[in-house]
């Protein structure tokens, strides 16, 4: 009976992580346009606080999938590709983001993620850029 309570115990703690489970590239399915996920540069995830995993093949899809989703927004864990760090997930809200055909990304909306604003403006240095933070991207793509 203890080692029942004990899994029961420790499946609550551990059933409903935010913590996200790693894409499995070339084979996970994007929850928004159905498309394999294949690029290391532009994936995206959600994670809900219930711990169910959303994973994306490109950052437009995971933000036209919050469009009408304000509490997924606050209570989800959002992550998207640092693109100077190919499979590196960094926190949607807090990442810098840019608009540029210099960078083309899987869903054609050519916007990519860094880890901060600034790090998205000395990659990308290009005058018909754009650059947005995470509600700014929301806004434009919602």
């Amino acid at each position: 009976m203890k080692r029942i309570v004990l899994f029961l115990i420790l499946f609550v703690m551990f059933g409903c992580s935010k913590t996200p489970q790693p894409i499995n590239y070339g084979t996970d399915m994007c929850n928004f346009c159905q498309m394999t996920i294949v690029t290391k540069t532009h994936a995206s995830q959600m994670v809900t606080d219930k711990g169910k995993q959303y994973k994306f093949d490109a950052i437009e899809c995971m933000v036209r999938f919050l469009g009408d989703k304000q509490e997924l927004i606050e209570e989800s864990n959002l992550l998207i590709t640092n693109y100077k760090k190919p499979g590196v997930m960094v926190d949607a809200k807090t990442g810098g983001y840019v608009i540029c055909e210099e960078i083309t990304s899987p869903m054609g909306a050519n916007l990519t993620g860094f880890a901060s604003l600034e790090q998205a403006k000395t990659k990308i240095n290009n005058p018909k850029a754009e650059y947005f933070d995470w509600e700014g991207i929301f806004k434009k793509l919602n």
